[in-house]
């Protein structure tokens, strides 16, 4: 890998100060070591044995998300059990804190599903700060990650180091020397033989599924020459700052306004759509594809205060493919304003048809109708939250490969090139910023340390300038 790292000297215009990787390397040497004995283990030790229903879950990070998704992940397997739980916050655990549901929660859905045994978390397994997901990995045949994606690299690589299962939900990284990291976790999850599933359930989805069979196999729409991409809504919350909180609680507790934490909302929620345009383009559902050129313009157009954070609230980008996938071109557009038409959709465009995939539907250029899924009927499909932990324990059970972080890896960096071309205001190769490596990391993770991006002394944060904004490698 390449080891090349930016200038931290990042001009005040830039919304996020980068650092260079050894410090995310420095904060791992203790996960690295926990770890070292496990990894030298022989391969058939790491993987759940084939055919056994019990298993022990862990849960790191306690908000919504994950709330959700360890519910489903235990009601796909009478014999899993959660034994143990991490969050940054123990008030986010106990249910108590902004926004958290926490075990209560859990501990109430499990039981309206007659599943209330299957949760076992007594206090003296309940683990808060940076270091808890180390203990909670450290007891468990199988994690369940949905903390801020900035961490998700280091939480992904620790679990499959000590030979864990995983189910992690989008984005997976956050920057390069995320995207790196992943990839390196994920090709060791090969060698053990770990399943990994990653949250980004369309692939999971019969409409799209179908779809897919319909423009690769049918070649119901011909060649693909472009494709559409749409997150446009609002805002979804805002956690009020509180005076005894430090800087980085505040970011931690607002982790959707930061881009160390979030990777901006093109990452956060747009990631689905862009991954979709990435899976078809490319026609691989393991490995996937991504773009090789991006441009695009976006901004803060003043529709909340800029005390709040750093992000931007529209981009659009224009992401270009490679010769080997027919040089298509994709435009994608998020957007988080009140008042403005919201969408969330995919389009595919070919030469001899188009293929509305939200809506389960391909017709001619002259509206004929090709194909239509049963959802285009008003029919439902099962639900592809659930569905991909059904997926996940039909893999560690039938002892099949499934490892989706090469996908999500690549979709969730699509995200973050588009971030960096509407920052800066430039056209952005993928293996420029693949190769730089970058980091925008905090130097060390506590609650009194120095937060990657403060506010000015009017309390608002800088907003990246495009045409000002220095790309990470070249600042």
């Amino acid at each position: 890998m390449n080891e090349k790292q930016p200038n931290p000297n990042t001009p005040d215009a830039a919304p996020t100060a980068a650092v260079p990787a050894t410090s995310r390397r420095k904060f791992l040497t203790g996960a690295a070591t926990a770890a070292a004995a496990a990894s030298t283990l022989p391969v058939e030790l790491f993987a759940q044995v084939a055919g056994s229903d019990e298993i022990k879950v862990g849960m790191i990070g306690c908000g919504g998300r994950n709330s959700g998704a360890i519910v489903q992940n235990l009601t796909a397997n009478d014999g899993a059990r959660l034994v143990a739980v991490a969050d940054a916050f123990q008030d986010k655990i106990d249910g108590t804190g902004p926004r958290g549901k926490g075990l209560p929660a859990i501990q109430a859905q499990l039981e309206k599903q007659g599943k209330g045994g299957q949760v076992d978390v007594p206090a003296g397994r309940q683990y808060a700060g940076f270091d808890a997901y180390k203990q909670v990995i450290d007891q468990v045949d199988l994690v369940c990650i949905a903390t801020p994606p900035g961490f998700r690299p280091i939480h992904f690589d620790y679990a499959v180091q000590a030979g864990k299962h995983v189910f992690m939900e989008k984005p997976v990284c956050v920057d390069a020397w995320g995207f790196n990291k992943v990839i390196e976790a994920a090709k060791m999850a090969d060698q053990k033989n770990l399943k990994v599933v990653v949250g980004l359930q369309r692939h999971y989805q019969t409409v799209y599924l179908e779809a897919f069979k319909q423009v690769h196999e049918n070649k119901a729409i011909g060649d693909i020459v472009s494709a559409q991409a749409w997150w446009n809504g609002n805002r979804p919350w805002i956690i009020d700052r509180q005076p005894e909180w430090s800087e980085m609680e505040y970011q931690m507790r607002n982790w959707y306004h930061f881009n160390w934490l979030c990777g901006d909302h093109i990452a956060e929620q747009h990631v689905h759509n862009l991954d979709v345009i990435n899976w078809f383009v490319s026609g691989d559902s393991v490995a996937g594809g991504n773009p090789t050129i991006a441009q695009g313009m976006g901004g803060r157009a003043g529709t909340e205060p800029r005390t709040v954070g750093e992000i931007f609230d529209h981009h659009y980008v224009e992401f270009r493919y490679g010769a080997e996938h027919n040089n298509v071109v994709l435009n994608s557009q998020c957007r988080h304003i009140k008042g403005c038409m919201n969408k969330v959709a995919e389009e595919i465009r070919g030469t001899e048809g188009i293929c509305y995939l939200s809506n389960g539907l391909i017709t001619d250029y002259k509206g004929n109708v090709k194909w239509q899924h049963r959802t285009a009927r008003g029919e439902k499909d099962p639900d592809p939250y659930q569905v991909e932990h059904d997926r996940l324990y039909q893999h560690i059970r039938e002892d099949k490969p499934v490892n989706n972080a090469y996908y999500g890896a690549k979709s969730s960096f699509t995200s973050v090139f588009g971030r960096l071309a509407t920052y800066s205001g430039k056209e952005i190769k993928w293996d420029d910023a693949i190769a730089s490596n970058f980091s925008i990391a905090p130097a060390n993770y506590a609650f009194d340390a120095e937060a990657p991006v403060k506010p000015g002394e009017n309390g608002e944060y800088a907003i990246a300038i495009p045409g000002e904004w220095p790309l990470p490698w070249k600042a």
